[in-house]
């Protein structure tokens, strides 16, 4: 797949300056793209121009990556609350979503929150929030494109999420599609197949790519995410029970 260029641009929200890129027509359903931590917009753009024949997507810098502001101040619930200001200063009420690892924390925080701004919910290879064993993280060697202290701070509340996490999973009512990265992924799969549990409608679909499934394999990855975005809803807003890949959950 290509790597098209999305337009750049930039928002105030909350004291902060956060950057994103946009592809698409204004008019498209709109559809926005978290990424994992440690990067930053540019690495949704081999999907994004694919996924922008059908929707307007957006792909955001958060708050301490890339060409957003670098604040100091960082948790995955200040990130959930920048991504509310950017929805509401752009004007987008309701919105699909697809978040990876890190950037599905953020996605599935929001959709506890704001379940009636969410359309659908795509969680690229997110374990549930349940504790892990911390590894002390280690700093790259050189110039980074990433605030270190937003690493140490975020790899805390991942490693040891906040017990709130778990409880609202309920709250979630979007449609879910989980993308399992499958035995080659550092996340515990176990953890990542567990949503078809803790949510209402879910299901999960495995692509054999290790954690970044967008990255190493980006038309499997497009081709079932469009899938699932495209499922018709039934008049209550619930998706059918077929997941993209053709089989029962």
């Amino acid at each position: 797949m290509g790597e098209p260029s999305g337009a750049s641009s930039t928002v105030e929200v909350g004291g902060i300056c956060l950057a994103y890129d946009v592809w698409g027509t204004p008019e498209a359903p709109p559809l926005v793209l978290l990424h994992a931590l440690g990067e930053d917009a540019s690495h949704w753009a081999r999907i994004a121009g694919a996924l922008a024949e059908r929707w307007r997507v957006y792909a955001v810098d958060l708050r301490g990556h890339g060409r957003s502001d670098w604040p100091g101040d960082y948790s995955v619930e200040l990130m959930r609350d920048d991504l509310v200001a950017f929805l509401d200063v752009l004007g987008l009420d309701r919105v699909d979503l697809i978040g990876h690892s890190m950037g599905g924390v953020v996605a599935y925080l929001f959709a506890q929150e704001h379940p009636h701004r969410v359309g659908r919910l795509v969680l690229e290879d997110v374990s549930v929030p349940l504790p892990r064993d911390p590894v002390p993280p280690t700093r790259p060697e050189g110039e980074l494109g990433f605030d270190w202290d937003m690493v140490v701070a975020v790899r805390k509340q991942i490693d040891t999420p906040d017990p709130v996490w778990w409880e609202r999973l309920a709250r979630i009512t979007a449609p879910t599609l989980v993308v399992a990265g499958g035995s080659t992924s550092h996340i515990p799969q176990d953890r990542v197949t567990e949503w078809t549990r803790r949510l209402p409608d879910a299901r999960v679909v495995t692509i054999p790519a290790g954690h970044l499934v967008h990255a190493a394999e980006p038309q499997a990855f497009t081709e079932v995410t469009q899938s699932f975005l495209r499922t018709p809803t039934d008049p209550t807003g619930a998706a059918g029970s077929t997941d993209p890949t053709g089989s029962k959950r």
